[in-house]
């Protein structure tokens, strides 16, 4: 995974964990990694990804549809759980939650052999933070340049303020060898974005850094809220398709394998790297079987 990124490579195929609740015993964690990983077919995958959980309260002044409870630390989790999976990881950083020392501690003590990062900023203006991630930009250029730096794209974002591309060439000059959506609903905007960033790249003759995108099973209406309240753009038509549906897990699958075809074969036209992750936003079994079932079927869709 680690050279696929520094070669910018297409194909990266990327499953995402979230940690389980800080409040779980031993026994209740194992038994959570097992339930979320045993059944995956690691011979599909580049790497993990494990998340950084935060309430993120002030994105929204909508009600979470799932109440928020803090999780595990996820490269602590990682450390000692997630071990014996020979798989890169890639550690989500929400710096604003660390102070400079802390997240000078994870730098120093984090194996860039076998770990990535992804820094993320603030939820909103609003949200007040410990480090800003330009100031952790600087921190992993002094401390750790070798450790492979990532960031997140947001199409959304593209949409209403038409300078995504902008971003992801300015995180490039700071460090960044990747980016990670979130989860993809509205192809369009995410072909927009890629037609952008294209371009953009042309102009300045700057070579692309891969693009992961994000795609996520649903299986019920109060996930599907959850969706559209983490930020993810969802068309009306494909709301109301989902919902009415008689298995909207299912629906939710087909749109997903529909969609990544789409980006892959149009960012391959385009000359972009891209890639695909895989998580499930819910706990539920049947989400995570899900997520499972999904990641085999777009890590066996085939590259141009």
């Amino acid at each position: 995974m680690l050279d696929k990124i520094r070669n910018k490579s297409s194909g990266i195929v990327l499953y995402g964990v979230t940690p389980p609740k800080a409040r779980c015993g031993r026994e209740d964690i194992l038994a959570y990694t097992d339930r979320h990983l045993a059944k995956i077919d690691t011979s599909v995958l580049d790497g993990l990804i494990v998340y950084d959980v935060q309430s993120e309260d002030a994105r929204s002044i909508k009600k979470r549809p799932y109440p928020y409870e803090p999780a595990l630390d996820g490269y602590q989790y990682s450390c000692e759980f997630l071990k014996n999976i020979a798989l890169p990881k890639i550690i989500y950083r929400a710096v604003g939650r660390y102070s400079k020392d802390e997240l000078t501690d994870f730098l120093h003590e984090v194996d860039v052999n076998h770990y990535a990062s992804i820094f993320v900023g603030a939820a909103s203006k609003s949200q007040r933070v410990q480090l800003s991630l330009a100031s952790a930009y600087a921190l992993h250029s002094i401390i750790r340049p070798g450790l492979v730096l990532g960031g997140v794209v947001i199409p959304e974002r593209h949409q209403k303020k038409q300078d995504e591309h902008f971003r992801v060439l300015s995180k490039i000059k700071k460090g960044c060898q990747f980016f990670v959506s979130q989860g993809v609903y509205d192809v369009e905007l995410s072909k927009q974005f890629i037609l952008d960033y294209s371009l953009l790249g042309q102009l300045l003759n700057q070579p692309l850094c891969p693009i992961i995108f994000t795609f996520s099973p649903c299986g019920s209406n109060r996930t599907l809220d959850f969706i559209e309240w983490l930020g993810i753009s969802v068309p009306a038509w494909l709301r109301d398709e989902l919902r009415s549906s008689n298995d909207i897990l299912a629906c939710s699958m087909k749109f997903a394998q529909m969609h990544w075809e789409i980006l892959r074969s149009y960012a391959a036209q385009l000359g972009v790297p891209v890639g695909c992750h895989v998580e499930s936003i819910s706990t539920r079994e049947e989400d995570v079987a899900a997520s499972i079932e999904l990641l085999s079927r777009l890590a066996n869709q085939k590259f141009d």
